[in-house]
């Protein structure tokens, strides 16, 4: 079954996430996603949840942590500056491996820029805010019908993979209204928690897919939780050959298991040498360019990663090498930029297409600077 919608970006977040079994929020109201802290005020305690409005971005993080541990599926929602404010603490929860979402709906920056202006400027803060080697996952819807999905899918992967996983919204993403069909029955993967034997588990298992399931404290199961450097039961050392297998295990089940992780989109033409690469609402704009290149006689394909971290890498490299043109359209001085060159370098001409000042970028602009480039 089906059920038609009209909403905004931020709302299908919220709805998917309550979808999903989300009934913990804690966060700070912050353009342009301010719209998401609202609804959660209004709709978790209906549904017996809990909203609370923290005094800063930091507290927020920590709380979402902390709620997690207790057994609650938990989301927090900010923007550029506040996600900055975040970061330390999504570290510890990479670390302590803690499932919970993340929401960034970008604006200007750096600082606190323009509020109310889109911007794609947290793809590297987001993939590498926080210090130290940690693993990662990051999605950037392009449509309403999108947003409502992968806030689904995200918190499917965050108790799959025991990570935070970062949803990468845009102003535009977050505040445009649309109309959806949505499933009544997604599918929601992380209803129930699989309990093994209270007196055999390991939290930090150095198991085969780098996983040992979460297990929320409350039922029974007793185990340490630090950011420090841990071994399989959570306590503390300076070992450095238990750090290796700890950071190896922490970074492999991300690597490893990619092909389930990353999702894309995209339409590759035969006897065409231009790839449009893009994300978020530029890739919305990206689309209607290529009507217009068609039109001037320009054969373009595209591609559209929805997991921005980890990248699609392998299958990348596979389609990208027939083309003698890659342009990447972003409205930031080119941050996913970065890592196309690095994965086609050599074999192709990387261009960059871009605003950073606030502006939306149209279809008549990427097909100009396309055109041009040629």
């Amino acid at each position: 079954m089906m059920t038609v919608k009209l909403m905004q970006g931020n709302e299908a977040v919220v709805d998917a996430a309550i979808k999903a079994g989300l009934n913990f929020f804690a966060g700070y109201p912050i353009t342009p996603s301010t719209e998401i802290a609202e609804l959660c005020s209004e709709k978790l305690p209906l549904i017996g949840g809990k909203f609370i409005q923290m005094e800063d971005e930091l507290s927020s993080m920590a709380a979402v942590i902390g709620a997690s541990l207790a057994g609650a599926k938990a989301m927090t929602a900010t923007s550029g500056p506040g996600f900055s404010l975040k970061q330390e603490n999504i570290g510890f929860a990479s670390m302590a491996e803690i499932p919970c979402v993340i929401v960034d709906v970008q604006r200007c920056g750096p600082s606190t820029g323009m509020p109310t202006m889109p911007s794609q400027g947290d793809v590297m803060q987001s993939r590498w805010g926080t210090h130290g080697d940690h693993p990662i996952i990051v999605m950037s819807p392009s449509s309403v019908k999108e947003a409502y999905e992968i806030t689904i899918k995200a918190f499917n992967l965050t108790y799959k993979y025991r990570t935070p996983v970062i949803l990468l919204l845009d102003e535009v993403i977050g505040h445009v209204r649309e109309r959806i069909e949505i499933e009544d029955d997604p599918n929601v993967t992380n209803e129930k928690f699989n309990l093994p034997d209270v007196n055999e588990y390991i939290p930090y298992k150095n198991v085969l897919n780098g996983v040992s399931p979460f297990i929320p404290f409350g039922l029974g199961y007793k185990y340490h939780v630090t950011g420090l450097a841990h071994d399989e039961k959570g306590y503390p050392t300076n070992s450095t050959d238990v750090n290796e297998r700890l950071m190896r295990r922490l970074l492999g089940k991300i690597e490893n298991n990619r092909d389930d992780i990353c999702v894309y989109d995209e339409k590759i033409r035969k006897d065409s040498d231009v790839l449009i690469v893009s994300y978020g609402s530029s890739a919305r704009a990206c689309k209607e360019s290529m009507k217009m290149l068609g039109e001037a006689g320009i054969n373009a394909s595209f591609f559209k990663p929805i997991t921005i971290w980890p990248f699609p890498e392998a299958h990348f490299k596979e389609i990208s090498e027939k083309f003698k043109y890659i342009f990447v359209v972003e409205m930031n001085n080119g941050q996913l930029y970065l890592e196309i060159d690095r994965l086609v370098k050599g074999f192709g001409k990387v261009i960059k297409v871009n605003k950073f000042n606030g502006e939306y970028l149209t279809p008549q602009y990427i097909y100009e600077k396309v055109k041009e480039s040629l």
